[in-house]
């Protein structure tokens, strides 16, 4: 009797759906932006954008507790689309590349927020400042990619960050101290 009872608990084990498991993803870069907007004196908004990154994404699509992010920037490849603009944030006055040349994030934990939203709050580095910063994600779709046939996940996240809380409040608050930052990102579930 316990020989069957045993056995039958064995095939049940076999036969029971397997739990699914964290999964690396890459980034799609031709077809992902890190961006970000300032508001100068109140008569225009500037905008940027980072072309250089690099990110290791682990997601766990049944219990994103169990996710996991980081994400290095090159700081010097940021253009504002001016080039002397660009020059003079990337200098001593502001971001100081020289001294400090990539940013980093690292995700301490992934929270359900709503059916297709995620906060993701982690650590930023910026100009040699660290400080917890929360970003929330919408999910624009989740599915196989029909041209690449591959799992892929795209989204949007949105935070807005203190530019003085890092260090780099030069001109403040002629130019906006708060900077919004958002990230449209295709991932690709890694082969």
């Amino acid at each position: 009797m316990i020989r069957l009872a045993a056995a039958a608990f064995a095939a049940s084990l076999i036969a029971a759906p397997a739990l699914a498991e964290p999964v690396a993803f890459t980034v799609d870069k031709s077809h992902s932006t890190i961006f970000f907007s300032v508001d100068h004196l109140g008569f225009s908004t500037i905008h940027g954008h980072f072309a250089t990154y690099d990110a290791d994404i682990v997601l766990d699509e049944e219990d994103l507790a169990n996710s996991k992010a980081s994400v290095t920037i090159d700081v010097s490849s940021l253009d504002t689309f001016w080039d002397a603009r660009t020059d003079h944030l990337k200098s001593a006055d502001f971001l100081d590349v020289a001294q400090f040349p990539t940013a980093t994030f690292v995700s301490t934990s992934f929270a359900q927020t709503g059916e297709d939203t995620v906060a993701v709050t982690g650590d930023l580095t910026l100009h040699g400042v660290t400080k917890e910063v929360v970003v929330d994600f919408a999910i624009t779709k989740v599915g196989d990619n029909p041209m690449s046939n591959v799992h892929s996940i795209g989204f949007v996240g949105k935070t807005t960050l203190t530019r003085s809380d890092f260090g780099v409040g030069g001109y403040a608050p002629a130019v906006a101290d708060e900077v919004p930052l958002r990230i449209d990102m295709e991932l690709n579930q890694a082969k």
